[in-house]
Parts: structure tokens; sequence; C-alpha cells
């Protein structure tokens, strides 16, 4: 017997609210205020819910109703979900995934610009709620993120295919002497520069460039340029107009690592990460890096179930 849209509706908001009740302790416990409720918990609701302070976003991963009203059935689930956790109903984003290749992940779903100032780790991020099917800040990288501010102390720090600069941001606050930030959309350079802003980070140590990171790669090695840090977190697959070439990264990450590691000082670190689910790391990496895994240290407690893998890289 298949259960009706609202039987699943109430379903989903009992979920829902048993794993609020859990998680904001442990939100309030470690000062996290952005982070996910759900997460595909229940197979007939396919639903990804975040929460960023008092807004929610979320995710519909598949059309998984056949009924006409698709749209309206998501909806009830939004308002289900809102009405549980008393969030209005203009502070509910509900975006459509599916499966994505290349640019298409990164193009604009509206244009209501629905901006809000978050914060994370004591510093401040622009999220858009509104307009694409990401919002600027990914949260399973919380922990990876406090790593690098860790290690940037004094450190000049690179950051490739850098989206919305959020990496830059916690090596900028943890003592940065220098970032340089690469990414191929003018658009999220901006956002970098406005997260870097209303942190107060607004000197011209912290340098941004439009580019094909692959092609950057050569003429940084060209002109002998160094790093002491390098955060490295790649898109699955790419195939912009505006680069040189389609990016396979299952296919061309060996390439990639290597020819970022070049760039590293004799003791700097490269940090690697993707969210690729079949992802396999290259064994001839190992013939001229150390590699350790440290996918347990950088996926944080609300997303133990899908999140990224994570490696942390150092010159042999």
């Amino acid at each position: 017997m298949s259960l009706s849209p609202s039987d699943k509706a109430a379903m989903l908001a009992n979920r829902v609210r048993k794993n609020y009740k859990h998680r904001r302790k442990w939100a309030k416990r470690n000062q996290v205020t952005c982070y996910r409720i759900y997460d595909r918990d229940i197979p007939e609701c396919p639903l990804a819910i975040d929460l960023y302070e008092d807004h929610l976003h979320i995710a519909e991963y598949s059309r998984h109703d056949a009924d006409d009203d698709a749209d309206g059935i998501v909806k009830s689930y939004a308002d289900a979900v809102g009405d549980t956790l008393g969030i209005q109903s203009d502070r509910v984003f509900i975006k459509t995934r599916r499966r994505q290749r290349g640019k298409s992940q990164y193009n604009a779903v509206s244009k209501h610009g629905h901006r809000l100032v978050v914060t994370e780790g004591g510093l401040k991020f622009i999220v858009n709620l509104s307009d694409y099917l990401d919002t600027g800040l990914f949260l399973d990288h919380r922990l990876a993120r406090q790593q690098i501010r860790d290690l940037a102390d004094g450190c000049r720090v690179l950051n490739l295919f850098a989206y919305t600069g959020s990496f830059t941001v916690y090596a900028a606050a943890g003592g940065a002497h220098a970032t340089t930030t690469v990414d191929l959309s003018k658009t999220y350079l901006n956002w970098c520069h406005d997260n870097l802003t209303i942190n107060g980070m607004t000197g011209t140590e912290h340098e941004r460039v439009q580019a094909d990171v692959s092609a950057w790669l050569t003429d940084a090695n060209n002109a002998e340029r160094r790093y002491d840090l390098i955060v490295l977190d790649p898109p699955t697959f790419s195939n912009s107009k505006r680069s040189q070439s389609v990016l396979d990264l299952n296919r061309d990450h060996a390439a990639l690592i290597e020819n970022s590691m070049a760039l590293l000082n004799p003791n700097g670190v490269l940090f690697f990460s993707t969210n690729s689910q079949r992802f396999k790391l290259e064994p001839s990496i190992g013939e001229f890096a150390e590699i350790t895994e440290t996918t347990n240290r950088t996926v944080p407690e609300d997303f133990k179930k899908r999140s990224h893998r994570s490696w942390r890289l150092e010159p042999k």
C-alpha cells in the first residue's frame, strides 16, 4: 500500500523533529549555526535539508512521485518541515537536484537575490539561498576549513577551484602571510571578495585570479611561484566554455595533484578533497607524495551519511 503525500509529509516532519532535537544540542555545544538536519533518511522523501540559522534550504534529489503535481507535493513537505521547526514560509527555499555535468550545477536557477550573512567559526559568510543549487558555503567542509586555519599561520596559501573563497577566509583568519584564490567564475571571485571584506580582510596580500586552473598551474610553475599550503577541491566534472579543456576528476586527478604539488615549498602541505562517490586515488601519486587520508577528521557529525573524502599530501 503506497503512502499518500500527506502521510509522507507527516512522516518527514516527525523524522525532522527527532533529528533536530538531537542535532541542535550538538550544534550548540560546538557553536555551529548552519548544519544538516535531514539527509534522505526516508526513501520516500529523498530530500537534503539544511538549517542556515533561522532559514531552511531544502534540496529534492529526484522526482519520486509520478503525480503531475510533484512541485506541489514537495512544497507540502517543505511546509510540514517549516511548521515543525517554526520557520516562516518566506524563509524556506526549495531546489531540485538532478544529475549534473559540468557547469550546469553552477548556473543561476533564479534571480531573487536572497543573500544572508551567517557565521561559522567566528567568521562571517554570505550565502545565497535562492539563486543557485548550492548556497555558497559547503557545510560538509566545516572541519576541513578549520584545519586550514590551524595550518595557515605565516603561510603563503593557494586555494584552487576556490568557489566563493571560504577556505581563503579561514586561511586569512589563521594568519596566512598571503593568499591566492583561483576560480574560473568572476561571479564567485567577487563573492570571495565580499566574504573577505565582511571579515575585514581587505589587504592587497589577498590575490584573486580568474583563470582555468589547469592552465594557471602551468603558468604558475613556469613562473616558479611557490606556496606553503594548497587547497585543491575540484569539481568531479567540468566542461565550462571558458575552460581550455574538459575536467574529469576521476581521470585527471593525478596530473592535477602533481602539477599543484610542484608549487609547494619542501615542507609544504596540499589538502585534497572530492565529493565523487566512485573516486579512487591513483596509486602512482605515492611515487612523489606522502599521502594521509584525513576523511575521518574532516567529515562533521551532520554529514556522516554522505560527504567528501579528503587527503593530506606532502612532498617526498
